[in-house]
């Protein structure tokens, strides 16, 4: 086989170049082998900056109650109206996610804990436990600007 190169190389070789041409064509660049630096991105829609994120519009938290976002595993409530709280979603008492915000209590059905709205304290315990043996829901940080609700930090 002298003067042939086989098919393998060949196909192989013009793989290498596509790659290459797709590359160039969409302006593919890698960072960090060198001095240049990654265009600057453009936040998200609904991020504020500086480390506040719009999570919520004041109207989808009704007062005594709360909202869920499971997504982002935190709760928003509003224990009395134009107070808003923010918690974590998480269970402190198995790792379940929270499945309601009612009577002033955020309620998980894995075992049956409820926390209030105010402050994410036990108010009943899962079973098996006392309210002073199971840890309250950590507390998120919001604040609110115009009829927006942002996570803080």
């Amino acid at each position: 086989m002298t003067g042939t190169t086989p098919r393998r190389q060949v196909l192989m070789l013009g793989a290498v170049g596509a790659v290459g041409v797709v590359s160039a064509v969409s302006g593919c660049a890698v960072y960090g082998a060198g001095d240049e630096q990654p265009p600057a991105a453009d936040p998200p829609e609904g991020e504020a900056g500086a480390g506040d994120s719009v999570v919520a519009g004041t109207g989808e938290v009704e007062v005594g109650g709360g909202l869920i976002l499971a997504d982002r595993q935190i709760v928003i409530t509003q224990p009395t109206e134009g107070d808003f709280r923010g918690f974590s979603a998480v269970c402190t008492h198995q790792g379940c996610t929270v499945s309601a915000v009612r009577d002033g209590t955020i309620d998980c059905a894995c075992h049956g804990s409820r926390f209030s709205i105010e402050d994410g304290s036990v108010v009943q315990a899962a079973s098996g436990l006392t309210p002073e043996s199971q840890d309250p829901l950590p507390e998120v940080a919001v604040s609110v600007e115009g009829d927006q609700i942002s996570v803080t930090g």
